[in-house]
Order: C-alpha cells, then structure tokens, then sequence
C-alpha cells in the first residue's frame, strides 16, 4: 500500500476516534481529494453529519465515541457508493497513528491531490493539441485546455497556500532522444509558401519578423531560410532567389545538410499571390500545437515526480508553460507591425540596392607618387647656370 493511501486511511481514523478532528480539516479537506472512492465517500459523510449536527459533534472532548457514529457514517456513504462495508469502516480506526496529527495527515492527502489533478491536465492539453494536429481544424481546443491548465494550477497554489511563481526547475538526466516526429504535409507546404511570399513580396517581411520566430517553422532547412530573409530585410539589402541562397551560403545553413541549393532556389520561387500573413497564421498555429504538446508532456513528468512539494510543483509547471504562453501572446496580438519594424518597408528597393552597394568593399584607389620638391625643368636649369658662371 503507498503512502498515500496509508494517509488517506490516516485522516479518515482520526476523524473516527475524535470526531472533532473533522473541524481541523473541513475548511480545505474536500471529498474529492482522496483518491480512492470509498475513502471519498465515507468523508463526504462525516461532512454531511457534521453539518446536521450529529450528536457526536457537540459531546465534550473527554467523552467516549458511541458505536453509532461508525454505524451511521457507514449508513450514509453506502447509500451513495458501492463498496462501502461496515468491516472497512471499523478497521480505519487501527490504521491512525495519533488522531491529533489528523491535519497533518489531511495535507498528505491534499499532496496526492494537487499531483493527481496537475497530471490529469496535462494529459487532457496534451491529447487536445494531438486532436487539433490531427484534424487540421484548428487550435481552439488546445487553447481551452491551456487556460484551464492554467486555472487550475492558480486554484491549486492559492488552496496550498503558495507563491505562484515561475521557477525553472534543475536539469535533470531525461530519456533518451528519440528522432523527431515526420511533419504532416500541409504543415511543410504552408511553410514553404509562406517563404515564397516573403520572397516574392519582400515588403511584407517587416510585418513577419517582428511576429513570427525561427523556432515556428517546423522544418529545420524552413527555419534556416526565414533566417536570411530576415538578416536580409534587417540589413535593408535587396531580397530575391538568389540574395537567399548566399545568404543561406554564409550562415553555413548549405554544409550542414539541412539546405541545397536547388532546394532554397525551389522554395524562393514558389508561386503565390495575396497576403502572407495568411499562411503566417497557420505557421504559428502549427508552432502552438507543437509547443503545447511538448509543455504538456513536461509538466505532466514534473506531476509525475513524487518528490516535488505542491509549491515546488506549481512553480515549475508554471515555468514550464512559459514558451506556450508566449506563443498565445503572438498569436493574439497578430502581425501589426511596430515602429522598428515599419521603417524598412519605406525604402525603396533602388535605395536598398545603393545601400548595399555602399557597404560592399570599395575599389582600391591607385598609389600614386607624389610630387617631386625638385622637378626635372628646374635640374636642368640650375645645371646651366652653375656651367656658365665664372
């Protein structure tokens, strides 16, 4: 039997042999916090007896608790739940260690609780963003499901008594890599033509660079390219096939094995007329799935870690959540262009032509010698004149 349930037993003894232990708990203690359904139902029972007042409840401390109490706490939790013996119930009352220590053992059971429900989220956000990946549809469930993530873990620290604070938990020795999961085929070509229009309408990168991130792009050699463009609209140098491609070359993105040159070539002049910013908003939502998907894997492996405190465990699920809120940010802001972004859409391409041109390495000037203090002419003439004089 796990500790838990030892603790579960624990509360529920106590509260059987000094039924005024239930006044310590009641306030934060609910039902549905223990696991196991009997365990739930028999202290949704005492709580139930206790607010009708149960004559047990108002005897003086030192007096002794009649069998009545057991047989009616077992009366009214079999009436809702199946399972419920008379034999469970009185063999609780040897499980209690000391029934003073009831609130203590409360928090145990209150431990188990925050773990469970941490867990059951993150499984619950993280099918949510596989079933949105799947039908293509979409991110509205998994953006429901983040926020009640979020919801709950509030809820939990303010019920623990904690900070909610975000707090990068340490490093510790995960699994094994396993390979990257192929990337769904409508995910690629949304990328693809999306690096077309930037290419093709590079006065529509402004507003792309200062929304979406190089991490969006699913495709490693997607990501390399989005990079150049957007070296090349920050140094406000003209944008087309083959200014990607040596931009690409400079980056190293071409040895690396991520890039060819045929493909960069390829995707450049991928045809598209419209706005980019339409398949910049399916990008970004491909990039929220994902991101959500690798959150919940990370917090419900946190939840998992039985070691955690709750306080310990609300902090680092609420960190590890920080890349999926920052992603829901962008996407509810959308591509407005700010002021640092706008300024480059007003060059025209002639002028970034000439400004590239200008920091391209000159010509080197020829050396020429200087001039002479004493020039030929006036050699010869004072040669003359020293020959002729006496």
């Amino acid at each position: 039997m796990t500790p838990l349930l030892q603790a579960e037993q624990a509360v529920l003894g106590a509260v059987l042999l000094e039924p005024r232990q239930l006044g310590r708990m009641s306030g934060w203690l609910r039902p549905e916090h223990f696991y196991r359904p009997a365990h739930s139902a028999l202290y949704a029972a005492m709580l139930t007896l206790c607010a009708d007042g149960h004559p047990v409840t108002k005897a003086p401390p030192d007096a002794p608790v009649p069998l009545a109490w057991l047989n009616d706490i077992h009366h009214e939790a079999s009436a809702h739940t199946r399972g419920v013996t008379a034999a469970n119930v009185h063999s609780l009352v040897s499980q209690c260690p000391r029934p003073a220590h009831a609130p203590i053992y409360g928090r145990m059971v209150l431990e188990g609780a925050t773990h469970r429900s941490v867990t059951q989220h993150a499984v619950r956000l993280h099918q949510s963003a596989r079933a949105d990946t799947a039908r293509g549809s979409g991110v509205a469930q998994t953006l429901c499901h983040a926020q009640v993530l979020h919801d709950v873990l509030d809820d939990l620290a303010r019920h623990w008594g904690a900070d909610p604070r975000r707090v990068q938990a340490p490093a510790t020795p995960g699994p094994a890599v396993t390979a990257p999961k192929p990337v769904e085929e409508q995910v690629l070509a949304a990328e693809e033509f999306l690096l077309g229009a930037l290419t093709t309408h590079s006065d529509q990168l402004p507003q792309m660079v200062g929304w979406l991130r190089t991490s969006d792009f699913a495709d490693p050699g997607h990501q390399q390219i989005y990079r150049a463009l957007g070296a090349l609209q920050h140094r406000g140098e003209p944008v087309d096939e083959l200014t990607v491609l040596w931009e690409c070359q400079r980056r190293g993105a071409l040895g690396d094995g991520s890039l060819d040159a045929e493909r960069v070539r390829r995707i450049c002049r991928v045809p598209f007329a419209g706005s980019a910013a339409y398949f910049g908003e399916r990008v970004l939502d491909s990039s929220l799935l994902r991101t959500a998907a690798a959150s919940a894997r990370q917090v419900g492996a946190l939840a998992d870690d039985e070691s955690l405190a709750p306080g310990q465990l609300i902090s680092h699920a609420l960190h590890a959540l920080t890349p999926l809120d920052e992603v829901r940010r962008r996407r509810a802001a959308g591509p407005e262009p700010n002021e640092a972004t706008t300024q480059p859409s007003g060059v025209s391409p002639a002028a970034r032509a000439t400004a590239a041109r200008a920091r391209s390495p000159a010509p080197r000037a020829e050396i020429k010698a200087p001039p002479s203090a004493n020039p030929p002419a006036l050699l010869t003439s004072a040669r003359r004149s020293r020959r002729s004089s006496p």
